[in-house]
């Protein structure tokens, strides 16, 4: 269910402006607004899932609905082939600052270990 102050539910809605790169019916790829990398989108559910660490079974379709589009995207983009990184952020220490799970997918550019 979407959440009336929650601005990834309002990018689904189309009452937020984003880069919208896909839909699906189960997610939304947009292009991500302060990018750390050449290729740098989001992939959100349609339905309102607070991030990663709050996920349950019945989320199941949706997170797969994630991963597929962020694969659809990364083809998309070039990347695909060369390799790219998949994070989730979970809480204020890891920088979570959109209380909506979202997929972060970079790439373009060699990615360093550990993540900097």
């Amino acid at each position: 269910m979407a959440s009336d102050n929650c601005l990834f539910c309002g990018i689904v809605k189309g009452e937020v402006p984003a880069d919208v790169l896909l839909r699906t019916e189960k997610s939304v790829a947009f292009g991500d607004i302060n990018p750390q990398a050449p290729v740098h989108f989001l992939v959100i559910p349609a339905t309102h899932i607070d991030n990663a660490g709050t996920v349950e079974a019945a989320d199941s379709e949706a997170v797969c609905d994630l991963l597929t589009t962020a694969q659809r995207v990364a083809q998309d983009h070039g990347i695909a082939e060369t390799g790219y990184r998949l994070v989730f952020n979970v809480g204020q220490d890891a920088c979570n600052t959109v209380a909506h799970l979202h997929l972060h997918v970079l790439g373009g550019r060699g990615m360093t270990w550990p993540p900097g």
